[in-house]
C-alpha cells in the first residue's frame, strides 16, 4: 500500500460519500443473522456497524491506527483491529468478507486474494467494491499534465493503484480458487463537497504521487491541475470526479 496518512475525522467529513456509496454494495452482500462477517478497510465503520444491524457478528480491519480507534470510539459495541489486508491471520473463520474503497489501495493483490480465500469458510462469499480501470482517469492526467508542464514530470508517481479490468480481476479471483458470481464494471460520476473539493480529494488521496517533491513543488503541481480539471469537471459550482467502479461477488465452493 502506498504511504499515506488517513486524516480520520476530515475523511468523515469530506469524503463521507465514500460509505454513503457503500451502502449500496451491502445489497449484494445481504447478510444474514448469526453469520460472522469480517469488513476489510472498515475505514471509521460505517458499513461494519450497518452490517452488524442485520444480526450478523461483524470484525472491522484496517491498515490504518487512526481510522481503527475512530471506529471503536464511534462504535464500541462492534469489533475493530489494525490488519494488513496482505497479512490476514485468519483461517475458515467467516462466512462472508466485505470490502468497500480498498483494495485499489493493496499493491500484492496475489497475497490479498489468497488470504481470502483462506479466511472464508466453504461455502462463504467474497463481495467487494473499489477502483476499477479507467477510474479517475482525469484527475491523474491533470496531475502528469501539470507536472510535465511545470518542468518535474520525472518526479510525480501515477501509478500506485490498482485499478483491474473485469476480465483480470475474476481471472485472478479465479486463479485462487474462487468462482466468481458477478462482476460489474460501471462509471459513477462523484460530487466532491465545496469549491475547495478536488483539491481536497488530491490532497487526501493522491498524495503519494508527490512523495518525491518538496512541499511548494507539490502544491504547484496540484493548483495547476485543479485549473485544467475546472473547465469540465466543475459543474454549476459543484465538482465532479470520474469515478468507474469494479464490483465483484465471488464463491468458496470447496
Amino acid at each position: 500500500m502506498p504511504e499515506i496518512v488517513w486524516d480520520a475525522t476530515l475523511y468523515d467529513k469530506q469524503h463521507h460519500f465514500v460509505s454513503d456509496y457503500g451502502a449500496d454494495v451491502l445489497q449484494w452482500l445481504a447478510p444474514k443473522i448469526g453469520e460472522h462477517i469480517l469488513d476489510i478497510g472498515c475505514g471509521t465503520g460505517q458499513l461494519a456497524a450497518q452490517i452488524a444491524e442485520s444480526g450478523a457478528t461483524v470484525l472491522g480491519t484496517d491498515a490504518s491506527a487512526d481510522m481503527v480507534n475512530n471506529a471503536k470510539t464511534a462504535y464500541p459495541n462492534l469489533k475493530f483491529e489494525v490488519v494488513d489486508g496482505t497479512k490476514l491471520p485468519y483461517q475458515e473463520d467467516f462466512n462472508a468478507i466485505f470490502s468497500n474503497a480498498t483494495f485499489h489501495w493493496i499493491e500484492n493483490q496475489e497475497a490479498l486474494v489468497e488470504g481470502l480465500f483462506k479466511s472464508l469458510k466453504t461455502g462463504g462469499r467474497l463481495v467487494a467494491e473499489f477502483g476499477g480501470k479507467g477510474n479517475v482517469k482525469s484527475i491523474t492526467e491533470a496531475i502528469k499534465s501539470a507536472a510535465e508542464q511545470l518542468g518535474f514530470i520525472d518526479k510525480v508517481v501515477t501509478n500506485f493503484w490498482f485499478f483491474p479490468s473485469i476480465g483480470a480481476y475474476t481471472t485472478l479471483l479465479e486463479s485462487k480458487g474462487f468462482e466468481v458470481e458477478q462482476a460489474w464494471l460501471f462509471d459513477r460520476p462523484t460530487k466532491l463537497i465545496s469549491e475547495e473539493g478536488m483539491y481536497i480529494w488530491i490532497n487526501q488521496f493522491a498524495s503519494h504521487a508527490f512523495k518525491n517533491l518538496d512541499n511548494q513543488q507539490a502544491e504547484s503541481i496540484k493548483n495547476l491541475a485543479v485549473e485544467i480539471l475546472k473547465p469540465n469537471y466543475f459543474i454549476n459550482g459543484e465538482w465532479v470526479a470520474d469515478y468507474r467502479r469494479l464490483r465483484v461477488k465471488a464463491w468458496k465452493k470447496a
